[in-house]
């Protein structure tokens, strides 16, 4: 059963360039982990600063799992960049789905 996410995230003012450059250049295990979790059509979207991001998932994602080291790795290089909690996650906010065509 595909599941669908929604989120957005927000960045720093004069790092549109630097962010899109980052994920133009995503680290192959970053890739390689997302599919191996499940995680396929996965989208990030800008309009000014504020970041929209879609994935879609093959199953739901394992609940009580601890996040992946890769993944706080990538957190922390892109925290320069983007809004972050303190433990350099990014602060995300859920986007209600309203209307989906399939």
């Amino acid at each position: 059963m595909t599941t669908r996410h929604a989120f957005v995230m927000k960045l720093k003012p004069g790092n549109e360039a630097i962010y899109k450059k980052k994920h133009d250049e995503i680290w192959p295990e970053m890739l390689e982990m997302m599919r191996r979790d499940g995680v396929h059509n996965y989208s990030i979207y800008r309009h000014g600063l504020l970041l929209f991001g879609y994935l879609e998932r093959d199953r739901p994602a394992p609940a009580g799992k601890p996040t992946d080291p890769l993944i706080w790795k990538w957190w922390e290089m892109m925290a320069p960049y983007m809004e972050t909690n303190p433990d350099f996650s990014p602060v995300q906010e859920p986007v209600e789905e309203m209307f989906h065509l399939d």
